[in-house]
């Protein structure tokens, strides 16, 4: 589906060049368009780096312990029927942490992890658990205090202030979070309600 739409959106670039008479300036787009990729993605590779190390520092210090006992008992509410000792509670508290601090690429294996550890504890391997919903919709609204991958990326693009977005981003991560914890919460509820209908 991605695809189809990258290949809607080029196609119909050059259909428009070709009909106000600019067909030239496409090839001048790729090559200029393609420099530039090149140019954030370097910039990117110094930023990140720094961030996963300063992840990993935080991790080998033990401050990210701190940041777990303060995130576990949101977990447990989240996930009231997973054992507080399991191992895939850790996942999801080392993937919430990231999360918090903008690395969507540290977050990615431990949501995996997660996951992984998730289906595990699923009764019905065919079947997405209640956990495994509410993991999903948390992860990907995403409540993010340091939006640090977006800050690279406008420093990359040369942006005078890359972080001023980090009080908007806290907002509206906090907002998308809240909305998917309450749908998830009410979707999961009709649900209930209705096997309960269709049984009687």
């Amino acid at each position: 589906m991605i695809n189809l739409i990258w290949f809607s959106m080029m196609f119909a670039g050059l259909v428009v060049a070709a009909l106000t008479g600019k067909i030239e300036t496409v090839t001048e787009t790729i090559f200029s368009s393609s420099e530039n990729a090149v140019g954030i993605a370097i910039s990117l590779i110094s930023i990140l780096t720094f961030w996963l190390g300063m992840m990993k520092i935080i991790e080998k210090s033990g401050m990210i312990n701190i940041v777990v006992a303060i995130l576990r008992p949101f977990a447990n509410f989240l996930y009231p029927n997973i054992p507080r000792n399991h191992h895939v509670m850790n996942a999801i508290l080392m993937n919430m942490s990231a999360n918090l601090l903008g690395m969507g690429s540290a977050a990615t294996p431990f949501g995996l992890k997660a996951m992984q550890g998730l289906q595990e504890l699923n009764g019905d391997p065919e079947t997405a658990s209640d956990e495994m919903c509410t993991f999903l919709a948390v992860n990907t609204s995403s409540l993010t205090l340091v939006p640090t991958t977006v800050i690279a990326l406008r420093s990359a693009a040369g942006s005078l202030n890359p972080t001023e977005i980090v009080g908007t981003t806290i907002v509206a991560t906090f907002c998308s979070t809240a909305v998917a914890i309450t749908l998830d919460r009410l979707l999961r509820r009709f649900y209930r309600n209705g096997r309960k209908g269709r049984k009687r």
